[in-house]
């Protein structure tokens, strides 16, 4: 006779995959795991319970965690001239070019060539639907150098919401940081949104950079230059877009 298969075969046990999710040490997560904080597939875990990390979506407080082995993220500080995709029929530099070959990663959102700033690449494609689906809307912080010098009425009209020909945009933040320097926080993600924005309020930009994405920022990480999110970051990302989709509900 077959020997029946293992149901536990691939399966690894909760607070193994807690631990190295960065959710703090095997006993810590026993903890989290005991006080009805986790849940596997919507249900509440069990101390001893088994996960299949390709498939299972754990939760601590509500917050999905990343467990599938092998993910990696990282954040570039994508220099202009350089295109937000994997690869480009026109032959120019790409930024999975600036970031390691292996595991093969991918852009979450776009940044057009002419901007920069950071951006995350990943393998992660549950984390990157929640970083840039709509109905998420995880904020993303930038620095314009426009032409001119915006008045009181071209603030306002960032801040309560621009009129493009697709529709009419979310309130955003919006500070100077000087006579022609703008901080402006948006949580949608348009093609060439700031860009648009500014222009339609007579004030076009001459350099856009992004500055923060989410909780994420780096102000030292030089311009093509990369380094791997932390665990606290990671996890840091997974709540705001947890957050932001609790909000937008």
């Amino acid at each position: 006779m077959p020997e029946a298969s293992d149901p536990d075969q691939g399966r690894i046990r909760l607070q193994k995959v807690l631990a190295q999710a960065g959710m703090g040490s095997r006993r810590a997560c026993e903890e989290l795991i005991a006080d009805g904080r986790v849940t596997i597939d919507g249900e509440e875990a069990m101390l001893g319970d088994r996960v299949d990390p390709e498939v299972s979506v754990v939760e601590v407080d509500g917050v999905p965690i990343g467990i599938r082995p092998g993910s990696v993220y990282y954040l570039l500080n994508k220099p202009t001239g350089v295109v937000t995709t994997a690869d480009d029929p026109q032959g120019r530099p790409v930024v999975v070019d600036l970031v390691p070959e292996t595991p093969r990663v991918f852009p979450v959102g776009r940044l057009d060539l002419d901007t920069e700033g950071l951006l995350l690449l990943t393998n992660d494609g549950d984390l990157t639907h929640r970083l840039t689906h709509p109905s998420f809307g995880v904020e993303k912080e930038y620095l314009a150098e426009v032409e001119g010098t915006p008045g009181r009425g071209a603030l306002r009209r960032l801040r309560e919401g621009v009129e493009l020909d697709d529709g009419l945009t979310a309130p955003a933040t919006v500070g100077t940081v000087g006579p022609s320097v703008l901080r402006i926080v948006i949580h949608e993600g348009r093609n060439r949104q700031v860009r648009r924005m500014c222009e339609a309020v007579g004030h076009p930009v001459r350099r856009l950079v992004r500055t923060r994405i989410g909780p994420v920022t780096d102000h030292l990480l030089a311009p093509g230059a990369w380094r791997e999110l932390t665990q606290a970051e990671v996890r840091a990302l997974e709540r705001a877009a947890a957050e932001s989709a609790t909000d937008e509900g």
